[in-house]
């Protein structure tokens, strides 16, 4: 929700290696309720939620939508309530600066973001992910890097349109 910063469906549909997660959430900010809708088992569980909880993906755009470039400052960090997995949790996110980085667009100024995440089955440790979001009144988050228990993962953006504010790229 653009006003609220609010997540109302998230979905979760993985496959890695042989191993599947198909999962629609669902969720009811005035009740706190989060309705999981599992594909793979075919079941649907209700279960509460901590006031004003951002999902994986929303997390992002939340957090988009409160920095302020220029009052952050290295080393701030920032609190969020999560819902994911069927799970509460209290997600911290570290600012790590700003960084110029290479993308297809050409360079493109960006603040950087190491979320703390839970080490073991997935990620290898705490700080194993970092995510920059451009600089710009935008803030699109252009790359996502984490370090697994089993490799690694790149993730950058592919293509964007229909931004508000002109995309800062420098040459």
């Amino acid at each position: 929700d653009s006003k609220t910063n609010l997540p109302y469906k998230f979905i979760r549909d993985t496959y890695e290696g042989g191993y599947t997660k198909d999962k629609e959430i669902y969720f009811d900010h005035d009740l706190n309720i989060a309705t999981v809708k599992d594909n793979k088992h075919d079941t649907i569980h209700k279960h509460t939620f901590i006031e004003n909880s951002q999902d994986m993906l929303s997390s992002l755009y939340y957090l988009r939508n409160v920095v302020d470039e220029n009052t952050i400052k290295k080393g701030d960090e920032f609190s969020l309530n999560m819902f994911f997995d069927e799970e509460n949790f209290d997600f911290k996110v570290k600012y790590l600066g700003k960084e110029i980085i290479e993308t297809k667009f050409g360079n493109v100024q960006c603040l950087v973001f190491k979320p703390y995440v839970k080490s073991g089955r997935v990620f290898k440790e705490q700080e194993s992910v970092t995510i920059w979001i451009s600089d710009d009144k935008n803030k699109i988050p252009l790359q996502v890097e984490a370090e697994l228990a089993v490799g690694s993962l790149i993730a950058k953006l592919d293509k964007f349109k229909g931004l508000k504010h002109p995309f800062k790229i420098r040459m």
